[in-house]
């Protein structure tokens, strides 16, 4: 015998999403389940021959105020919120002709889909759900005599219940469904919290509430003592979250941190006028080029770090093709994201049985506002994305000679990418490709002289006489503190130079940038990444 069972005998089913509704409800009906419904949910079921109840006869009142005011009353939560073995519930039931629902189905009204497509302030208040939230938080407290459906994935496991123990549910199935309740209007209200506070400006609301939907459990974290789970938001942005994944092993927690460094970075490249890849690996990139071709950015992003690039991710700013495919697959690759892919690059990528491929759809709008989060100890720290971009920065030359249309073309590419690099950051480039990257240390100095070694290894890889940092340019992703980080870079060979500014000691770096005959712009805007 299952542990409390509870027979269902009637069901109020109220859903904006009617997939699969029907054929549930037929099923709830073969086991002599009354059912009860309101507005468009009534009318598909009466149309597919089953016998309904609408609330209004349930309640004895009319749905009014454009549907606004239909469940909240006594005689919908009192059957829901009654405990059945409650002498005092019992009675009171009794005496105001109030009938138990045994199953609440309930799914919202589209809030999180309406403010996905960008419609008018008034039409996402329209669809926010008052009634629906009531219902369900009313039959999740009552789990113990009431069972509570929030999605049709759902419907499955309540038919299967019904079948296996003749029409009644378990608690434990209960309880299950009723946490999940409480975490969908959790979300629910997450989404219209953080919808107001952007539409309202308000950088900084008392309360601040996230949610997302389960994408997958994943085999561990970081590490394999830790657990992990991938959710996606409520409106999410084109990147790894929303992406089709065409073929591979799964993902893993790492895959998925990498992938979306990877595609967030490539982002920044438009591809309607360059090609471009970023090739990641521990979440930082370690080549990145622009190209007349998608093959043309790979061979140059690989050239950077071929070393770091076995078993990384490579992003793309457009559909993979062909001749970057059999390209990417001659070396080890965990992922490959795009955009999208042609059927013959799909068809080479498929060899490699194991190496994911993910199709987003489009790119992430790298100006796009939204919100980072990050827990501490106790806490979270929430901020606003990093959506400035180098395009639209007033670039100051503060130096006595100034950057060439070359030069300055290479800044800003190098400026691109340290925005995506670990702080502290360093990025040489040259023609539109990343010849060494310098990510994550403690010091900037540091930062200059890795980027410039691993420059040194590369060139050895090549075969080539000198390192591409011989006439390369430079990017900081903050202002060089003292002169030292800019004479490695000047020793390196940089040519010029592009930074934030603002440090007491601008001048002296100045001096010394003059001094060696270089070039050296300021932004104004600061990249850290931490």
């Amino acid at each position: 015998m299952p542990s409390h069972p509870r027979r269902i005998t009637r069901a109020l089913l109220s859903v904006s999403d009617k997939s699969r509704l029907i054929d549930f409800a037929t099923s709830l009906a073969s086991y002599g389940v009354e059912l009860v419904s309101t507005g468009g949910t009534a009318k598909a079921l009466k149309n597919a021959g089953l016998s309904v109840i609408d609330v209004s006869e349930l309640t004895g009142f009319p749905e009014m105020m454009d549907g606004r005011v239909k469940t909240l009353h006594p005689k919908v939560h009192g059957g829901l919120l009654a405990i059945r073995g409650n002498k005092d519930h019992v009675a009171a039931m009794e005496a105001h002709l109030i009938r138990p629902i045994d199953l609440l189905v309930v799914n919202l009204y589209p809030f999180e889909a309406t403010v996905a497509k960008g419609a008018a302030f008034d039409d996402c208040i329209e669809n926010i759900d008052i009634g629906g939230p009531a219902m369900i938080r009313a039959a999740a407290k009552n789990h113990h005599d009431v069972t509570v459906v929030v999605e049709p994935a759902d419907y499955d496991k309540v038919i299967g219940e019904l079948a296996a123990h003749s029409g009644m549910t378990t608690l434990e199935l209960r309880q299950r469904l009723a946490a999940k309740a409480y975490a969908r209007t959790a979300a629910y209200d997450a989404a219209i919290s953080n919808w107001f506070a952007e539409a309202l400006h308000d950088s900084a609301p008392d309360y601040r509430a996230f949610g997302g939907k389960l994408i997958q459990s994943l085999r561990y974290g970081e590490n394999p003592h830790q657990n992990a789970t991938f959710y996606r938001a409520p409106v999410a942005r084109a990147g790894v979250a929303s992406a089709r994944q065409l073929q591979g092993k799964e993902l893993s927690y790492n895959n998925i941190n990498d992938t979306d460094a990877a595609y967030e970075a490539v982002a920044e490249f438009d591809p309607k006028r360059t090609a471009a890849c970023v090739i990641v690996k521990h979440a930082n990139p370690c080549g990145v080029a622009e190209g007349d071709s998608l093959l043309d950015a790979y061979a140059k992003a690989l050239a950077c770090d071929s070393t770091s690039a076995f078993g990384g991710i490579v992003a793309l700013n457009r559909p993979l093709d062909a001749e970057a495919a059999k390209a990417i697959t001659e070396i080890f690759t965990e992922v490959i994201i795009a955009p999208d892919a042609s059927r013959e690059a799909i068809e080479i990528v498929a060899a490699k049985k194991n190496l994911r491929l993910l199709l987003a759809g489009g790119l992430p709008d790298p100006r796009a506002n939204g919100l980072t989060a990050k827990t501490v100890a106790g806490g979270l720290l929430v901020q606003s994305r990093d959506n400035a971009v180098v395009d639209e920065m007033q670039l100051k030359t503060v130096t006595k000679r100034a950057p060439t249309e070359k030069e300055l073309a290479d800044l800003r590419f190098a400026f691109r990418v340290a925005k995506h690099v670990k702080s502290n950051t360093i990025v040489y480039a040259k023609d539109r490709a990343t010849v060494g990257i310098g990510a994550g240390q403690m010091s900037r100095v540091d930062a200059a002289r890795i980027a410039a070694r691993k420059a040194e290894d590369a060139a050895r890889e090549l075969k080539l006489s000198a390192p591409l940092t011989k006439g390369s340019v430079v990017a900081s992703d903050a202002f060089f503190p003292f002169p030292d980080g800019l004479l490695v870079a000047i020793e390196a060979g940089a040519t010029a130079v592009i930074q934030p500014g603002g440090s007491m000691r601008d001048a002296e770096v100045i001096k010394a940038a003059d001094d060696h005959g270089i070039a050296m712009v300021f932004t104004g805007t600061r990249h850290f990444r931490h």
